[in-house]
């Protein structure tokens, strides 16, 4: 039973603990002797928070006996990325920098799910300090992709991706600034939810560039996200009865989106947009400057305020970093604050003008990642290699960030591969009802 409870989705788990068929304590249970005698444990969980998840499962058992539930996913175990701060419980963020940093106090997003019920398994790896999309890391340990453990997880959540994706967490939660919960949700065959810039709180979460983070979501369906979400910011989950595609305005997006892409990653889009179409949905194919443009800023706005945050800390002991992500980050010291100010300028007036022009869709739709995940041998070998792949590998995701979207993957039915959907920033709720519609006539298509 145990094997099949860890396949489930989290919404599915917490209507059986509201039915009384599933108890919360042999729950997490299983998911905790999972997690111990997987082969890829290690590689997924920085560390396990075993006493601190029986005493929340207890706490849930005792509410379900007692008709006191807290929602639908009290008692469900989840899985937290290592840059939520855990109180007395080492949060590290990927990186030798932060070794042994134990906080005092949950992030808030973690007092927020643990109010709600769900039950806090452990700690995620991830990538030194948020800052790459390939997932790897040499400094602590890269998880195994899904569908080839010797291929890249998708980063910088890549630890939360793979603990759904392997079984060991019913969802994981994950933070997002250039597309690190969209990336490793698309390789692994999951749904991901990269929600608004300011809709969750980020206090507590270690920054990567605090204008562009956001938290949110890896789990295996749109009403986990939704639900998630909910649990997250201490609201209702949106209703998601009656999604329809029926008359649906989708655009596709052209420019930039659709470059070099690999074949498997323009199949899956491409059956998508089929399936999707056949639904009901109605697809327009057009071209945008603004996000070419906004690309064109993107390094000096990312780089610059990653430094920022991190520029002492990480000079106070470079040589504990992976070289190109040192470089990476180094980089944001080349640009002066006049530069920084004139690019944070030009983008307000690029979304306003991608706002505009996208007004009348109710989403626009492009291939989640351009490539496959690449070879972690190679990644490793050939730090060219890395630095090519891992700019290609967040580029369409980073459109949203840019544009001040939020963010929605859907497996698209190829493996590794994944259809993205962004909406204007505040409309999760249209998303999610758009997702869960998508995702019906994907499945089934």
């Amino acid at each position: 039973m145990s094997e099949t409870w860890r396949n489930m989705s989290a919404s599915d788990l917490g209507r059986e603990i509201g039915a009384g068929r599933i108890d919360p304590r042999e729950l997490t249970e299983a998911f905790l002797d999972a997690i111990d005698a997987h082969e890829f444990g290690p590689r997924i969980y920085a560390r396990t928070m075993p006493e601190r998840a029986r005493a929340e499962a207890e706490a849930a058992a005792n509410r379900a006996r007692d008709g006191l539930r807290r929602g639908l996913l009290d008692g469900v175990p989840i899985s937290w990325k290592d840059l939520f701060d855990t109180a007395g419980v080492a949060t590290e963020s990927g990186s030798r920098l932060l070794a042994g940093r134990t906080p005092d106090a949950d992030a808030e997003v973690l007092v927020n799910a643990t109010s709600a019920g769900t039950v806090a398994l452990g700690k995620t790896h991830m990538t030194e300090l948020a800052f790459s999309g390939v997932g790897l890391n040499l400094a602590t340990q890269t998880p195994p992709n899904i569908n080839d453990p010797a291929l890249a997880p998708g980063g910088s959540s890549s630890g939360a991706a793979a603990s759904v994706a392997h079984g060991l967490a019913a969802a994981g939660i994950g933070s997002d600034t250039g597309g690190s919960v969209r990336v490793p949700s698309a390789w692994n065959d999951l749904v991901g939810l990269k929600t608004s810039s300011g809709r969750l709180s980020n206090r507590g979460v270690v920054d990567l560039c605090p204008r562009f983070d956001t938290v949110g979501p890896l789990c295996r369906t749109v009403e986990d996200a939704a639900e998630i979400l909910a649990v997250l910011e201490g609201r209702r989950a949106a209703d998601l009865a009656g999604a329809d595609l029926s008359g649906v305005r989708l655009m596709v997006l052209e420019t930039l989106a659709l470059d070099a892409l690999e074949d498997q990653p323009a199949q899956g889009f491409e059956q998508a947009i089929a399936t999707l179409e056949a639904a009901g949905a109605v697809i327009e194919r057009r071209k945008m400057p603004q996000v070419a443009a906004a690309e064109a800023l993107s390094g000096v706005l990312y780089s610059t305020e990653a430094y920022a945050v991190w520029g002492e800390t990480i000079e106070g002991d470079p040589g504990v970093m992976y070289p190109p992500t040192l470089e990476r980050f180094r980089a944001g010291a080349n640009f002066s604050g006049v530069e920084y100010i004139r690019a944070w300028r030009e983008l307000d007036r690029l979304r306003e003008e991608w706002l505009a022009e996208t007004a009348g869709f109710d989403a626009v739709i492009a291939p989640t990642v351009a490539i496959m995940p690449p070879d972690i041998a190679r990644l490793t070998a050939d730090p060219e290699y890395f630095k090519a792949r891992n700019m290609l590998t967040l580029r369409n995701t980073r459109i949203g960030n840019l544009m001040n979207s939020a963010g929605l993957t859907l497996p698209t039915g190829v493996p590794s591969t994944g259809i993205m959907f962004l909406a204007p920033s505040g409309g999760e709720e249209r998303l999610l009802r758009l997702g869960t519609a998508a995702e019906k006539a994907l499945r089934r298509g």
